[in-house]
């Protein structure tokens, strides 16, 4: 895959990237929140750009690009 991840032909889900790409900015980072269905990753300050359209309760933010929905780890 071009952004890093790896398919694990198991659960058939994408294992950690190897290296994040922001696909809002572009920026190759150090950290993303990425989904683990299809890939997609964001970095913090898009995220917190975006915050108003991924989130609706601080707690799960929402792929945009598959609608799986993911834990920010602040349970």
């Amino acid at each position: 895959m071009e952004n890093g991840a790896v398919v694990d032909k198991k659960t058939s889900k994408l294992r950690k990237p190897r290296e994040f790409i922001c696909h809002a900015c572009g920026k190759k980072l150090p950290f993303c929140w990425w989904c683990s269905s299809c890939g997609f990753m964001i970095c913090w300050d898009c995220m917190e750009e975006n915050f108003w359209g991924m989130t609706c309760n601080g707690i799960t933010w929402t792929c945009p690009d598959c609608g799986a929905i993911h834990g920010f780890g602040n349970d």
